[in-house]
């Protein structure tokens, strides 16, 4: 597979102080990149120019690519964290009822989640170099809307349009981050979900200093944060472009490699990778809903020593999804999903039985180690199907996000009706089911090991 670094020239014109701004604001998110690889040679001044100047064709991963839809992906998880953020707001504004926040609840992961395989499906027949821009116009005019709001029938089409931006953006994205990855594809998928992880972190935080002390009006300077990102994704649109015209042009060269397996063998590993994600995201779901109420009931911390454990076992995630993607390109998909998910579950099983420091010290091991998944289990399924990334990165985005809201839903139900130490001690079981990555085919590269 090829795919291509980035090479700038210099660009003019009054937004140039506007553009300084953005990259101040983004400056740090990016001038790590170059510890991973020496040829990875990235730094903020390279990335400047990128999104300053047009870029063209070379071999080589496009380290700055990545790092910029990673960033995007930040700013676009950022703004999409907002909306749980204002229900105490809008509750108390307009006496909506539980049923109410959670029909806004439902509109908006409907359109989040279970629209991704369709846009993506779209993404791989007709794929457009500034869709991804257009996406987020979308998720602009919901964050307008849903600033200025006055009834329920309008949040809820708010909603339903920063809904539509992120079912846009998930699987496009990752069509780019693999088209930059040059055979690197875990590391290009792990540094495109890092980004929204801490878009995850930061917006609950944000909101708390915007949101919450300044009401609903405060929601539309998160109107910036769209901006800035459409800026990006403008930029990337001008690389996406050329490389889609290569590829076009060089058809033969770059064409996806079948894998080589039956159709009903394909099946069967998508089943067994979805398996793999509801354990993975059932389990993060019983921690980052419940583990500070098991932490104050058992324990007896405060509020703010549980937040503190908690924002621990996130920075985890953060770190784990990361090392995930450097091992998964070194040792190969398979023995990093298996090493993840069931390699956790010792740790995890633990936990519920031991004080608090090392009660802490494993959620951060579980965090590290059940983190390396995702990025794993995604480019391994569009090795299954490397025609058809858009489709299979709006299917797995899809499901995390669904199944997170539903592990969530259900572990609360459980804790009204047995306890919260109860459903903790259950969940530890879920990386249990790790067990069935064993049954996976070796793929590598559009081979298949028949081991």
């Amino acid at each position: 597979m090829m795919s291509w670094k980035v090479c700038c020239g210099n660009g003019t014109g009054i937004h140039d102080l506007f553009e300084d701004f953005c990259f101040c604001v983004f400056v740090g998110f990016v001038n790590f990149a170059a510890v991973y690889k020496k040829d990875a040679t990235v730094n903020a001044k390279v990335l400047y120019s990128y999104l300053k100047g047009k870029p063209n064709v070379s071999e080589g991963t496009a380290y700055a690519v990545l790092f910029a839809i990673g960033f995007a992906h930040l700013l676009n998880d950022m703004i999409q964290s907002v909306i749980p953020s204002i229900y105490p707001v809008i509750k108390d504004k307009f006496g909506f009822s539980f049923v109410q926040i959670g029909l806004i609840t439902l509109i908006f992961q409907f359109t989040s989640s279970l629209l991704q395989p369709f846009t993506g499906w779209y993404a791989d027949k007709h794929p457009h170099p500034y869709g991804l821009a257009l996406g987020m116009c979308f998720t602009l005019v919901g964050l307008c809307l849903l600033a200025y709001a006055g009834n329920f029938h309008l949040l809820l089409l708010a909603v339903s349009l920063i809904g539509c931006g992120s079912s846009v953006f998930h699987p496009g994205a990752s069509r780019v981050a693999q088209l930059a990855s040059c055979g690197r594809k875990s590391l290009a998928q792990s540094i495109f979900q890092v980004g929204g992880n801490g878009g995850n972190a930061f917006g609950p935080l944000v909101a708390a200093l915007i949101v919450l002390p300044y009401g609903q009006a405060s929601i539309g300077w998160f109107a910036l944060a769209a901006l800035l990102a459409i800026l990006v994704l403008i930029r990337i649109g001008n690389w996406y472009g050329m490389m889609l015209a290569y590829r076009v042009a060089h058809a033969r060269t770059v064409a996806a490699k079948p894998v080589g397996l039956s159709a009903v063998r394909i099946r069967w590993a998508m089943i067994i990778l979805v398996v793999l994600v509801f354990s993975k995201y059932f389990y993060i779901a019983s921690m980052t809903n419940y583990f500070t109420f098991f932490l104050m009931e058992r324990f007896g911390v405060s509020v703010q020593h549980s937040q503190l454990c908690l924002f621990a076992f996130l920075a985890a995630l953060a770190v784990g999804t990361l090392v995930g993607g450097v091992l998964g390109d070194k040792f190969g998909r398979k023995c990093v999903i298996i090493g993840s998910i069931l390699g956790a579950a010792p740790f995890a099983l633990l936990m519920p039985y031991t004080g608090l420091v090392w009660t802490v010290i494993l959620s951060v091991l579980v965090g590290l180690i059940i983190a390396s998944a995702f990025s794993a289990i995604l480019v391994y399924a569009t090795d299954l199907m490397p025609d058809r990334v858009g489709v299979i990165a709006g299917m797995f985005f899809g499901l995390m996000f669904g199944l997170g809201g539903v592990g969530a839903a259900f572990f609360g139900w459980m804790a009204d009706h047995t306890g919260i130490e109860f459903i903790f001690r259950i969940s530890t079981l879920l990386p249990l089911l790790g067990v069935v990555a064993c049954f996976l085919p070796d793929v590598k590269g559009g081979k298949i090991s028949h081991r």
